[in-house]
């Protein structure tokens, strides 16, 4: 692990060290937490970004999925 310092406002850092005690955890250890969900959602949105611009590019065709409608159950109505 790597120290580093940072700078916050007290009011944030203020309700984190109100949430960490509810935790019963530390701030390196939400902080950690808080980053890698934060990386974690921005992977997301990056495939989320790229999976919408590979259907404009490529628009899914008229029946292109029509041989699966067969397949499908849905249960009783």
């Amino acid at each position: 692990m790597k120290t580093i310092q940072m700078t916050i406002d007290e009011p944030l850092l203020a309700d984190i060290d109100h949430l960490i005690a509810e935790l019963q955890t530390t701030r390196s250890a939400f902080i950690r937490a808080a980053l890698q969900a934060a990386l974690r959602q921005h992977q997301i949105r990056r495939l989320e970004q790229q999976h919408a611009a590979g259907y404009t590019k490529h628009p899914i065709q008229p029946g292109e999925f029509d041989t699966w409608q067969d397949e499908q159950v849905w249960g009783a109505e």
